[in-house]
């Protein structure tokens, strides 16, 4: 059982930044795919960006495409979000997940939130005008 615990979070201007961070509870972390989900009060769940095992492999939503960053640090277990040029849409509590196995269509399966195994407990982003 992998657990999950993000921080970060917080209360932002527009144009403001802030940096999610998610820390796993296993080194096997490594063989992971990591994913970020956010939801809106009254939305539904909406991926983010998702990033392979390596690193080498990332996607984002086209919403954060030019604002958000997604990394890893696996000899910190650390998945990360760093957020730019913050919207005030972009309010919601942000979820880091974590995938065992990927297969088929990387991009297809990562952004699907059914794919994911382990799932943090959220942190809170508002973001004021």
């Amino acid at each position: 059982q992998v657990q999950l615990v993000e921080s970060g979070g917080g209360l932002v201007q527009a144009g403001g930044s802030l940096r999610l961070s998610c820390v796993a509870s296993e080194r096997t972390f490594s063989f992971y795919t990591m994913g970020w989900f956010r939801q809106a009060p009254g939305k539904e769940r909406e991926f983010v960006a998702a990033i392979g095992w390596s690193g080498g492999t990332t996607y984002s939503a086209d919403s954060v495409k030019g604002r958000f960053t997604i990394s890893r640090d696996n000899a910190k277990n650390t998945v990360y979000l760093q957020m730019n040029s913050l919207k005030t849409e972009d309010t919601a509590v942000y979820y880091c997940a974590a995938a065992r196995v990927v297969a088929g269509n990387w991009a297809s399966v990562a952004t699907n939130w059914a794919s994911y195994d382990y799932w943090g407990q959220g942190t809170q982003v508002t973001v004021s005008s």
